[in-house]
């Protein structure tokens, strides 16, 4: 069992900068690939970033391709996601997800653990 519990969110206006932090609990952290998702008002769940178990593999989804970074501390059981150049359009509840899998880590399907998440806002 592994419990997410994230932070970091909040009210930003357009072009700022947050920085999500997810810290795991129970299994070892570094077992498990980590990914962000979001999910706006009425839209379904989008894959963000993800970063595999050993750290080779770093995914984005191609809207956040150079503005977002995912991280992870091993020591710390904590994975982050620095978001610089903030858009409205970035407005959504971001989860923090814990997978498995090395592979498939941009398909929620994949995730067996889910943090409550974190709501991110963007005003223009």
């Amino acid at each position: 069992q592994v419990r997410l519990v994230e932070s970091g969110g909040g009210l930003v206006q357009d072009g700022g900068s947050l920085r999500l932090s997810c810290a795991a609990s129970g299994r070892t952290f570094s077992s498990y690939s980590m990914g962000w998702f979001r999910q706006a008002p009425g839209k379904e769940r989008e894959f963000v970033a993800a970063i595999s178990w050993s750290g080779g593999r770093i995914l984005y989804t191609d809207s956040v391709k150079g503005r977002f970074t995912i991280s992870g501390d091993n020591a710390q059981n904590t994975v982050y996601l620095q978001m610089n150049s903030l858009k409205p359009e970035d407005t959504a509840v971001y989860y923090c997800a814990a997978s498995t899998d090395y592979y498939s880590i941009t398909y929620y399907g994949n995730y067996n653990y889910w943090g409550q998440g974190t709501q991110v806002t963007v005003s223009s």
